[in-house]
């Protein structure tokens, strides 16, 4: 694992030359392949030491961050074309990447929460410095104090249990007395989390990081950063199981009602990147009834899930941008009739609407389908949240991309031109690995 660090980190130099872009992108690429080719990874923790460890769960993050900051270059040929501080871009992302890294690897919990909170950093001057509008920083303000007022707890639960029981290792805790006190810790150790993923109720900073943040910052945020919710609660839950079964049905039962709550609202939205958010909300919420159930279905299907909403997500968001690129607004009430315009794009709208409304053969199909035995095993009566889940999640995809591909086109838009072939590759990586990787299922499912 070290080697993979060390890798990532000789490519800090190469950052303070602008004339590298092509460069660094390619080295991005590479460590991809040489992350997947050189991992052998088990079904049990390899690389481990006192303070970093990688498992199946830990493994398919990383390579899932890897991916995704590689096409946050390709995606963010505007900022290279404009000459707009491409350094200070290219630096907050790999800084970034070292930092969720860190994240995945980190078996001492307070290192994992120093790395967790500092991964908060390089996405804030990302949605500050390279944002389109002025309401980026009240964007960026709700992003920090949300994250902040959420953690303060997790670092006090944290020095609590060093106190009581003398260590700070991932695996070994969760054997306090049951009082009072061993409630409030366990609320504090999870509710840091909930607001990350983020949990309906809390899920306020989202949509306004999304909609006033660039490409490459939505695309980390919907590809990456959301899952460090749930990737805590998963490391985090097995460890607390005995007071988590009598206190988890408070934060389903959230999430059952809110889930659907917020496929409504996406109904309502006419902004681009206001409904992709609000959708990334509602799809996260049916990860963290999975995660509750604390099923191997649950546990599964969550991080099958996550995989497949990040990739599907930052593709949407994708999308978004190379519409806004040409037209200049993200409202519906403009982007409308780009199948008249730009109709090779239509194909990606619909492949990855698709994806998003969970069809087959996508990787969304099998995580819901597995949420949906989990989540409906463990409680019937969640059933009818569930079920508004999947209709309203076809209704507002269909009517995103009806909306978008038919009708009468804005006059304004005849100068519009089609894709470019960077932009082809841009949507193909993100479409091919998410019906493909449904053929190689396996580690999601055993990784515990």
């Amino acid at each position: 694992m070290l080697k993979f660090m060390l890798y990532f980190l000789f490519m800090m130099p190469l950052v303070f030359n602008s004339n590298m872009w092509m460069v660094v992108q390619f080295l991005m690429m590479l460590g991809c392949l040489l992350f997947i080719l050189g991992s052998s990874y088990g079904m049990s923790v390899w690389g481990m030491s006192y303070f970093m460890g990688v498992d199946t769960l830990s493994y398919t993050l990383m390579l899932l961050s890897i991916w995704i900051i590689f096409l946050m270059f390709m995606a963010s040929e505007s900022v290279k074309a404009y000459s707009f501080y491409v350094c200070s871009f290219m630096m907050m992302l790999m800084l970034l990447l070292i930092l969720l890294l860190l994240t995945f690897i980190s078996t001492n919990l307070f290192l994992f929460y120093l790395f967790f909170e500092s991964s908060l950093i390089p996405t804030l001057f990302l949605i500050l410095g390279w944002g389109y509008q002025p309401e980026r920083v009240q964007a960026g303000v709700y992003l920090l104090f949300y994250t902040l007022f959420a953690s303060l707890p997790l670092l006090l639960g944290v020095m609590y249990m060093d106190s009581k029981i003398n260590s700070l290792y991932l695996y070994v805790f969760g054997f306090l007395e049951y009082n009072l006190i061993y409630i409030v810790w366990y609320i504090s150790m999870v509710f840091a989390f909930l607001v990350k993923m983020p949990m309906f109720l809390v899920h306020l900073w989202l949509p306004k990081a999304h909609v006033e943040a660039p490409v490459s910052g939505s695309m980390i945020l919907a590809g990456v950063l959301l899952k460090l919710g749930g990737y805590g609660l998963m490391r985090i839950i097995p460890c607390i199981e005995v007071i988590s079964i009598k206190w988890n049905l408070m934060w389903f039962g959230i999430s059952v009602v809110g889930v659907w709550m917020i496929s409504l609202v996406c109904l309502r939205q006419v902004d681009l990147k206001s409904l992709i958010a609000y959708s990334s909300v509602a799809h996260m919420g049916l990860v963290l009834m999975g995660i509750m159930t604390m099923g191997l279905w649950g546990m599964g299907g969550s991080l099958c899930l996550m995989i497949a909403h990040g990739l599907c997500s930052s593709g949407m968001f994708c999308l978004a941008n190379i519409s806004y690129e040409r037209v200049g607004s993200r409202s519906l009430l403009i982007n409308k009739g780009m199948l008249n315009l730009m109709p090779s794009m239509t194909m990606w709208w619909f492949l990855l609407s698709i994806c998003n409304m969970a069809a087959p053969p996508s990787l969304n199909l099998l995580g819901e389908i597995s949420l949906l035995n989990s989540v409906i095993g463990w409680s019937n009566y969640s059933i009818f949240g569930v079920a508004m889940l999947s209709f309203f999640s076809a209704a507002y995809t269909l009517y995103l991309y009806s909306y978008t591909q038919h009708g009468l086109f804005y006059s304004g838009m005849f100068s519009c031109w089609g894709g470019s072939i960077r932009e082809y590759m841009l949507l193909f990586c993100h479409w091919f690995p998410l019906n493909m990787l449904i053929v190689f299922c396996y580690p999601f499912f055993f990784w515990m």
